[in-house]
């Protein structure tokens, strides 16, 4: 009997990657292409957990699944790696349960298309998977270590949402980072610092700088020289006013009266979101997704990227002057 499951549960899997593809290659905007994802990874989640229940039996607890990453801020291209975690009500004694879960789930969403996370950041890792109690600890000693690694860990925590289960258990644990930030204040200088470098991708003469090493050379690497500035600032700017949504653009939305200025930059990120979706279509691999060679983009196309990296960078300088300013040392 168990075997015939297991059978069901493979099929069922290799038909939500067939899906998957047809979906992705379909998808006409940002939005569509997103909410395509959340449907498959949540269909798929629930297998998962579906196949974890006929060998283990029912939940010990109640818990939630959430996202983290570009699936957590809904920023997610036609391919995606994984970023996810457990958060379950009661003690540690529930840990194995859902620690099983977590493994079934991760080799669950690489069957269906999406690669395993290289640093880990997966529900199948113990740091990911924790007690409500657990997680608030966490969260407190990444804040209080300050450490250019634990400050890491925490921007990926914060960048959550919840997929499957009670919203309220991030929605405390933002809440507690909250806490510890308003006593804090310094920590805002620190989290700074931990995004200040990211690779600039225009020249001292204007010029795009691809990439110069492998397979990557002559390509623009999207992630780290265009997209980081924008998703880095705004972060910065929902942990100063409390804001819990994770996806840049919600942020943006939810910017105070004071920081309305800096809402005029929502449209280039708009733009990058719509100019990734437009020349990565037809990537083969998630390595691919991020990278955009030089040569396929025509004058005016060089043009209109370096414009949006331009404006991401200085959406970010001044995000970085106005927090430093409220939060001096």
């Amino acid at each position: 009997m168990l075997s015939k499951r297991m059978d069901s549960v493979v099929k069922s899997y290799e038909e939500i990657n067939a899906q998957r593809q047809s979906l992705m290659a379909a998808a006409a905007d940002h939005q569509k292409l997103n909410s395509y994802h959340d449907q498959l990874m949540a269909n798929t989640v629930r297998l998962a957990l579906e196949k974890v229940k006929g060998e283990l039996g029912d939940p010990p607890a109640p818990f939630a699944f959430f996202l983290m990453g570009s699936a957590g801020r809904f920023e997610q291209s036609v391919w995606s790696d994984q970023d996810h975690g457990i958060v379950f009500a009661g003690d540690d004694s529930s840990k194995s349960y859902f620690l099983r879960a977590g493994v079934e789930i991760a080799d669950a969403l690489e069957a269906v298309g999406y690669e395993r996370c290289d640093g880990e950041v997966m529900s199948c890792n113990p740091l990911w998977c924790k007690s409500v109690e657990g997680w608030h600890r966490q969260v407190t000693e990444w804040l209080t270590e300050a450490s250019w690694q634990s400050l890491r860990h925490f921007s990926t925590f914060f960048d959550s949402r919840v997929l499957i289960g009670n919203t309220d258990y991030l929605a405390q644990l933002k809440q507690t980072a909250f806490s510890i930030l308003e006593k804090q204040p310094g920590l805002y200088r620190r989290l700074i610092d931990n995004v200040d470098f990211y690779r600039k991708g225009i020249g001292i003469f204007g010029q795009l700088l691809p990439e110069r090493q492998g397979e990557q050379t002559g390509s623009i690497h999207l992630k780290q020289k265009a997209f980081f500035p924008y998703v880095n600032a705004l972060r910065l700017l929902a942990l100063k006013n409390k804001i819990y949504a994770p996806s840049t653009l919600s942020r943006f939305n939810q910017l105070p009266e004071e920081d309305r200025f800096l809402k005029t930059y929502e449209k280039d990120f708009r733009a990058l979101l719509d100019f990734r979706l437009k020349f990565r279509r037809d990537a083969k691999t998630y390595k691919e997704v991020h990278l955009v060679p030089i040569q396929d983009l025509n004058r005016q196309e060089k043009q209109e990227l370096k414009n949006m990296m331009r404006k991401g960078y200085k959406l970010f300088s001044k995000t970085k002057s106005k927090i430093e300013e409220a939060c001096p040392k």
